[in-house]
C-alpha cells in the first residue's frame, strides 16, 4: 500500500527579494522579506554566522499597499562617489542613489556630556570639526543641492563644541533656511550665555525627550533624574522665543505607555512645535533586544491612537513619499484652545500623495498637491514659516480657511512624524537607495543615514577624523587655518561584498 504524503503550504508569503547586512560579520547578503501573521518579517542566511530573522514592520497590509505614495526622486546637481563596488559600498552619493539629501546632518563632534546606553552614534571622546571643515562640508552641500533646506548639527553633543554657533552662522549665510541643533538639552539648562547667543542665531532644536519617568531615563540614558534639566531647557527655550521638536526614542517594554503624556505636553508647551517618534534601533551603543519583538511605525501608531483617545487617528498619518514610504509617516493638527484637528481630516491627503493610482486631477488642484508634498517631506521643519505656509495654501485652496484665521498659523500647528531607521537586522538595501537624509563628511562624501551606522562607514570614519585632531591642535594654536582632508572608505572585500575584517575596520 502507497502511502502519499500531502504537500503543505508555507505559513507565510514571500513578499520579495532584496539585500541586506548580517548583523554580526556586515557581509552584503540576499533577504527575504516575509508576510507572515499580519506582520512583515526580514529572513536572511549568512554563508559564516547563519541564519537571521527580524521584524521589520507590524502591518503587512499596509506595508503592501503603500507603495504607492513613493515619489519620483529628484537627482542632486552632482554625486560625489563611482559606481565600483555597488550598493551599499559606494556611498558618496553615487549616481545609483535614488533621491537627493533633503536632510544634511553633519556630526560636528564625537563627544558628548551623557553615555547613554542607547546612543546610534557611539558618542566618545575623538574628534571636534574645524570651522574650515564645516564651511567645506556647507559648500559641498550647496554644489550638490543648489538650494539645500535643512542641515542639522549634532554630535555627540553639538552644544559642548566650542564653535557651534559659528557653525549655525555659517549655514544661514550660505542661505540655507532650516539650521537645526540636535541636542540633549543639557547646556541650554544652565548656561546663560549661551542661551542667549542662541536666541540670537536662531536655530531650531531637535531635543531629546523619550518621556517623563525615572526607569525611562535610566534605561534610556543612564540618567533617571535627567527630567529635571530638560523641562528647565523647554521652558528656556520658550522665554527666548525659540522652537524645539521633541524626539522620542521608543523601545518596548520601557517607554511606549508614555507616548500620549508626551503628545499632550508638546501640544501644551509654548516652545514645542513638533515631534519625531524614533522607533529604538539597534545600531551603535544599544540595549539588547530580540529583533523578532522591536517597536515600528504601525505599533507607535496605534499606541497614539489608543492613548490619545482618538485625538489622533492611524488613518491621520500619511507616508512621507520623498523617502520609502515606510520609513516615515507624519501628520499635521491645527490647535484651537482645547480643540485639535489634524490636517489630514481636513484635506484628502492621501488622494493627493498618490503617486501610483491613475486619478485624472483638476489642474486648480496641483497648488494644493504641491503644498502636501511641501509638508510631507523630511525637508519640513516643524513650527517653521515654510510648513504654516504649506498648511495654509493647502486649507485656502480647499476653501477651508480665510486670511484672518491664518494669521498665526505656524503658532497653532504641531507635527508629528514616525521614522523608523534601519540596523543591520533591518537594513534593506531597496530603501536605503531612496534615503534623503545624508550624514555629510569633510570631502564631500553624503553617506545615508542607515549605511552610515550600518555598514561600517561610522567606525572608518570616526577613526580618520580622530586621527587628524593633534593637526586640528596645531591649527588651533599656531592660528593658521586648518586644511579639511577627505575621508577614504574601504568596505568591498570581495565577489559577496563582505567587509575584510571586524565590521568597520579601517585597512
Amino acid at each position: 500500500m502507497n502511502l502519499v504524503s500531502s504537500k503543505v503550504d508555507a505559513d507565510y508569503v514571500f513578499y520579495e527579494l532584496t539585500r541586506s547586512l548580517c548583523p554580526s560579520c556586515r557581509r552584503v547578503i540576499d533577504a527575504k522579506v516575509l508576510l507572515r501573521d499580519g506582520k512583515v518579517y526580514m529572513r536572511k542566511r549568512c554563508p559564516d554566522c547563519g541564519p537571521f530573522e527580524a521584524l521589520i514592520y507590524g502591518d503587512a497590509d499596509a506595508y503592501v499597499n503603500l507603495s504607492r505614495y513613493n515619489k519620483p526622486g529628484t537627482i542632486p546637481l552632482a554625486f560625489n562617489a563611482e559606481l565600483a563596488q555597488g550598493c551599499p559600498h559606494d556611498c558618496g552619493l553615487c549616481p545609483d542613489h535614488q533621491q537627493h539629501a533633503c536632510v544634511g546632518i553633519i556630526e560636528v563632534n564625537s563627544t558628548c556630556d551623557m553615555n547613554c546606553p542607547l546612543c546610534f552614534a557611539s558618542a566618545a571622546p575623538g574628534f571636534n570639526l574645524t570651522l574650515e571643515e564645516v564651511q567645506q562640508i556647507l559648500d559641498d552641500f550647496v554644489r550638490t543641492e543648489g538650494n539645500p533646506e535643512v542641515v542639522q548639527f549634532s554630535g555627540g553633543e553639538p552644544t559642548i563644541h566650542p564653535q557651534i554657533l559659528d557653525f549655525v552662522r555659517a549655514a544661514k549665510a550660505r542661505g540655507i533656511p532650516f539650521v537645526m541643533i540636535n541636542t540633549n538639552g543639557k547646556r541650554i539648562a544652565h548656561d546663560d550665555r549661551f542661551l542667549a547667543e542662541l536666541a540670537e542665531a536662531r536655530p531650531s532644536l531637535y531635543f531629546q525627550f523619550d518621556g517623563f519617568e525615572r526607569d525611562t531615563y535610566r534605561i534610556i540614558r543612564g540618567e533617571p533624574d535627567v527630567l529635571t534639566e530638560k523641562l528647565r531647557a523647554l521652558d528656556r527655550l520658550a522665554a527666548h522665543g525659540l522652537h524645539a521638536t521633541l524626539v522620542p526614542a521608543i523601545e518596548r517594554g520601557v517607554n511606549e505607555h508614555e507616548i500620549g503624556r508626551i503628545i499632550e505636553f508638546a501640544i501644551q508647551h509654548p516652545a514645542v512645535r513638533g515631534i519625531n517618534f524614533q522607533p529604538a534601533f539597534h545600531a551603535g551603543r544599544h540595549l539588547a533586544h530580540d529583533p523578532m519583538q522591536r517597536v515600528t511605525i504601525p505599533d507607535v501608531l496605534r499606541w497614539i491612537e489608543t492613548q490619545t483617545e482618538g485625538t489622533f487617528a492611524v488613518s491621520d498619518f500619511v507616508p512621507v513619499p520623498c523617502c520609502f514610504p515606510t520609513c516615515n509617516a507624519v501628520t499635521y493638527a491645527f490647535l484651537d484652545g482645547e480643540r485639535v484637528t489634524p490636517l489630514s481630516r481636513l484635506v484628502n491627503v492621501h488622494d493627493y500623495l498618490d503617486y501610483i493610482t491613475n486619478r485624472a486631477m483638476p489642474d486648480f488642484d496641483l497648488e494644493i498637491k504641491r503644498a502636501l508634498e511641501g509638508l510631507w517631506s523630511s525637508s519640513s521643519v516643524a513650527g517653521s514659516g515654510k510648513s504654516a505656509e504649506q498648511a495654509r495654501l493647502s486649507c485656502q485652496a480647499c476653501g477651508l480657511l480665510d486670511a484672518s484665521t491664518v494669521a498665526d498659523l505656524a503658532d497653532r500647528m504641531i507635527m508629528i512624524m514616525l521614522q523608523d531607521f534601519m540596523d543591520p537586522w533591518t537594513f534593506n538595501q531597496k530603501n536605503l537607495m531612496k534615503c534623503c537624509k545624508e550624514f555629510l563628511l569633510p570631502g564631500g562624501r553624503q553617506i545615508p543615514f542607515c549605511a552610515y551606522n550600518s555598514v561600517g562607514y561610522r567606525e572608518q570614519a570616526r577613526s580618520q577624523l580622530t586621527a587628524l585632531e593633534p593637526a586640528r591642535r596645531r591649527s588651533r594654536a599656531s592660528g593658521q587655518p586648518f586644511v579639511p582632508q577627505p575621508l577614504h572608505f574601504h568596505l568591498g572585500g570581495g565577489p559577496s561584498g563582505a567587509p575584510t575584517g571586524p565590521p568597520g575596520a579601517p585597512r
